[in-house]
């Protein structure tokens, strides 16, 4: 089995010998521990070397958590020939009270609504062979960066006014954008993760939901050398590029006919196939929208239900004109990757439950978090030559069970042989384990 000390070896050059030891010590007590993830508790599990006191100032210290996350993916995560994407999503931490640090109002997908809470912005790397999300970035927000809010203030003002262009307006680049501070949020972010992982990955995609689906977010995400994978509304103005004659004056005409989502030509038909009476078509088009400043690589999904003839459509888009459209699909599907961090951090790993109240504190307990995602998939990376299908809750059971025995051994007069030990561990974890272990020996 995989030691934690191994894992956590890479970090000498990163961290101080003091705060590596507590959060060795902090790790261990987190993949041990049942019940809430706070200071209390974990106190309660860690045993010599963690007291409530150090596990206050372990919490109050001030550590790079995204250079941590980077060492640990580079050392035991990453492999050199593996495709990795980038991709961005907010997590929203629900949190009652009022003297919480960063506490504000947020709207929670889960819930459908505004929520009182914490709003974060995490980054990943995604591998693309692995099918795994790995968090790098995780970094609170005010409740005007975020991507709601984003969309509020893109909101036509109300109102009636006359139409056309008004007297004196004049034509401006599009490329020319004026960041809304939450773009620029992510954009410093991304640049300083970018520059974390230097010239061992070379980046090309940066994937985000229907919030980055305008010509600012594409633009940001250019200035820094990356293109951009989201998704259009439903219902966007898509035109095909003019390819007529030249009318003899003017400048020439840019906008061919509007794309009808109900009757795309079969010239752009990529693929089609039929699934449980469910007909899914993909169509891939270079396509003008009026208020983008460059043509777009435009893929869309169209699903007729053969039984009730509905249809439903997805439009997915890439700054790439040179993306295939599978890549654009299964990049952007890979996306929902980073849903499964936001899942294990909240379940497993105490993102919903620390109880701390201060910048500093809450800064860590939620990095903490989501650094345990990473640990915890280099923890059971090793293991599954032995369990296939490892879960968290597998991995924290044979913790458990180590623990228990460990303690239970230190009661009699001799400690005896390693090799008992182990096969004393293994046995104890099959207790509580879910998935059936190929060789417990």
């Amino acid at each position: 089995m995989t030691d934690i000390m191994m894992v956590f070896a890479c970090l000498n050059q990163s961290l101080h010998p003091t705060t590596l030891r507590q959060l060795r010590v902090v790790a261990q007590a987190m993949l041990a521990m049942t019940g809430r993830v706070t200071m209390l508790g974990l106190s309660r599990w860690t045993g010599k070397g963690g007291s409530y006191r150090t596990i206050q100032r372990f919490f109050n210290t001030t550590m790079k958590w995204s250079l941590l996350q980077w060492v640990l993916i580079r050392t035991h995560l990453w492999e050199a020939d593996e495709v990795m994407v980038a991709a961005g999503d907010d997590v929203i931490v629900t949190k009652s009270g009022k003297h919480t640090h960063g506490l504000d109002r947020f709207f929670s997908s889960i819930y459908g609504k505004v929520v009182p809470g914490l709003g974060f912005l995490s980054l990943s790397l995604i591998s693309v062979k692995r099918r795994v999300s790995y968090p790098v970035v995780l970094e609170p927000l005010e409740q005007a960066q975020t991507s709601k809010s984003q969309e509020k203030s893109q909101k036509k003002p109300q109102g009636e006014r006359k139409r056309g262009r008004r007297k004196g307006s004049k034509n401006r680049n599009r490329r020319d954008v004026e960041l809304s501070p939450y773009l620029q949020f992510v954009q410093h972010h991304l640049k300083e993760m970018l520059e974390w992982i230097g010239s061992r990955i070379k980046l090309v995609y940066f994937v985000f939901d229907g919030a980055f689906g305008n010509n600012d977010a594409v633009q940001m995400v250019r200035q820094i050398g990356l293109h951009l994978i989201s998704k259009l509304r439903h219902d966007s103005a898509l035109y095909f590029p003019y390819h007529g004659p030249y009318s003899g004056r003017g400048p020439r005409k840019k906008y061919g006919d509007k794309l009808n989502y109900q009757d795309i030509p079969e010239a752009y038909l990529k693929t089609s196939s039929i699934d449980k009476e469910v007909e899914t078509k993909i169509y891939q088009m270079q396509m003008w929208h009026k208020k983008f400043s460059d043509l777009l690589n435009v893929v869309v999904m169209v699903k007729t239900n053969l039984k009730t003839n509905k249809v439903a459509h997805v439009v997915l888009f890439s700054s790439d004109l040179d993306l295939s459209y599978d890549l654009v699909i299964d990049y952007y599907r890979l996306r929902f990757q980073i849903e499964f961090n936001f899942r294990d951090a909240k379940q497993h790993w105490g993102l919903e439950d620390f109880m701390v109240v201060n910048e500093t504190p809450v800064y860590n307990s939620a990095n903490l978090a989501m650094f345990m995602v990473n640990v915890s998939q280099a923890l059971m990376r090793p293991m599954r030559s032995q369990w296939p299908e490892l879960s968290v809750n597998d991995l924290k059971t044979w913790f458990r069970s180590r623990k228990y025995v460990v303690e239970t051994l230190k009661l009699l007069p001799e400690i005896p042989e390693a090799i008992f030990i182990e096969q004393a561990i293994a046995q104890v974890a099959q207790l509580g384990r879910i998935n059936q272990a190929g060789n417990t020996a």
